[in-house]
């Protein structure tokens, strides 16, 4: 069946009628914001006087979705009624480390019935606790791999709780095939080369209120260096209430705070790290019904991005197609390539943008004829126009095309990727052959005549000689150069 494209894409979710959001203009305040608190213990008594206003304020914040985390038998219980008596709130089950020592055979008999309804969306909290050493180390680890093993019987994702247990963590994830069914390593203080493992097997990394505090700046560029697409946030309330509530309860309606934190740090909007984390949580725990709509149109920080195709001819060895129908929570796996009037009607009023952008999920230069178009109903629009191309656009059109840019677009990024041009057939695999790299090289100088302003980017992938493409771009090329981040596309 052919995609119908709408001027506004919104999915649909399980728990929770959520109204479609309008696409968002650069420096906008007051849109709503579609957040995610993926840990918390709303069952615990800190919350039993007023636990329906908490719920209330939270949902006042946009907070469309709560997963509750068991962490005993009892607290499993609550959580799944709390589960059922919210469409929003989603419930885990599981026995904490802390617990360890008290746990009977007979408990994960029933914490697999806990387990059955359909709102239950992850085993644990588990895991291991060595700072607090609640139970023996022994405990925890039978405790913590009887949960990876049910984990695995129901399909269902871990939810998991380390504190200075690292290597056995990893270990007791490994042993016990955890890469299976993934998780989340919650509330995540661990280092680079952890969070780097559990990526690895699959997980996701979420952060909590602790990324606020004036002392966690190790934990802020460990978290830096995470992409986003593996991200999620929390706030394990009612502990670690962020920087701005330090001395408060905390609960959900603070995870905005978390948000903008991890917004600051991958200068990304609100907007796109509420989106990014929602949509993360979503394919882990399937907590909506459908696949969203494919983006033509697809707003990122303040610039709005055009996905016009899905063909490209480079099969680059480290494009996020082969991984991935998703960038920064916009999912732009075409079904059909969209008319220029579809496009535009998606544009809708860009006033507001910084500027729009060729890019998507494919080479912008397969479809000339629109690509033309489009940036002429743009020109008079007075927004600028950036192309994001692979280079290839002569060789694709089998002619000098970029005479056909001047005074349209007002800037291209061109990926040269490599330092030379075996390293580059090898990278990008181009359908034009060995000697594309220095075609590429050649429409660069042709940009350089005729836009106003040329970039060469290149991935920071390991066996990439970044400072000689610095210098082929600079000093050969006399255009601009940027370094993109391996992992973290748009």
């Amino acid at each position: 069946m052919a995609l119908a494209i709408p001027l506004v894409n919104t999915p649909m979710r399980r728990g929770g009628d959520l109204s479609a959001q309008s696409l968002p203009k650069a420096g906008t305040e007051g849109l709503t914001k579609m957040l995610i608190d993926s840990h918390c213990h709303l069952d615990f008594n800190k919350f039993a006087g007023d636990r329906e206003e908490v719920i209330s304020r939270a949902r006042e914040e946009g907070v469309e979705f709560i997963i509750n985390v068991g962490t005993s038998l009892e607290g499993s219980k609550k959580s799944v009624e709390l589960a059922e008596k919210y469409e929003f709130i989603y419930a885990t089950v599981g026995i904490h480390p802390h617990e360890a020592g008290k746990v009977e055979e007979d408990d994960y008999r029933i914490l697999e019935g806990l387990a059955e309804p359909g709102k239950v969306v992850a085993i644990g909290e588990t895991g291991l606790d060595y700072y607090r050493n609640p139970a023996s180390r022994d405990k925890q680890k039978e405790n913590f791999r009887r949960q990876i093993i049910l984990a695995r019987k129901l399909k269902l994702p871990l939810m998991v709780h380390n504190r200075e247990a690292d290597e056995d963590t990893l270990s007791l994830l490994k042993e016990e095939g955890a890469a299976e069914v993934g998780g989340i390593l919650h509330c995540f203080s661990g280092s680079p080369a952890l969070a780097r493992e559990c990526l690895g097997l699959g997980f996701y990394i979420s952060v909590a209120g602790q990324i606020t505090y004036p002392n966690a700046q190790g934990l802020r560029e460990a978290v830096r260096e995470l992409p986003t697409d593996r991200l999620l946030i929390e706030t394990d309330s009612p502990f670690l209430a962020p920087q701005a509530q330090r001395g408060k309860r905390n609960e959900p309606a603070f995870v905005r705070y978390v948000a903008g934190e991890l917004a600051r740090l991958h200068r990304l909007s609100l907007e796109d790290i509420s989106r990014i984390t929602v949509c993360n949580a979503k394919h882990l725990l399937k907590i909506g019904e459908g696949k969203e709509e494919s983006k033509l149109a697809y707003p990122i920080r303040d610039s709005l991005y055009l996905n016009i195709t899905n063909r490209c001819t480079n099969n680059c060895i480290f494009c996020v197609r082969y991984s991935t129908d998703f960038v920064r929570g916009h999912n732009l796996k075409l079904e059909r390539e969209p008319t220029t009037r579809e496009i535009i009607r998606a544009i809708g009023d860009p006033k507001g943008y910084r500027e729009v952008v060729f890019c998507g999920y494919g080479e912008p230069f397969l479809r000339l004829d629109t690509l033309l178009e489009v940036s002429r109903y743009l020109k008079k629009k007075g927004i600028p126009v950036r192309i994001v191309t692979n280079g290839q656009g002569n060789l694709i059109q089998g002619k000098n095309l970029v005479p056909e840019l001047a005074g349209l677009i007002a800037s291209v990024s061109v990926s040269l990727n490599a330092g030379e041009g075996s390293k580059y057939f090898s990278l990008c695999r181009p359908e034009f052959g060995e000697g594309t790299y220095d075609k590429v090289k050649e429409f660069i100088r042709e940009c350089k005549k005729y836009i106003p302003r040329v970039e060469v980017t290149v991935v920071d992938m390991e066996g990439v000689d970044v400072a000689r493409c610095r210098k082929i771009a600079r000093e050969e090329l006399g255009v601009e150069f940027r370094l993109r981040r391996y992992n973290h596309p748009g």
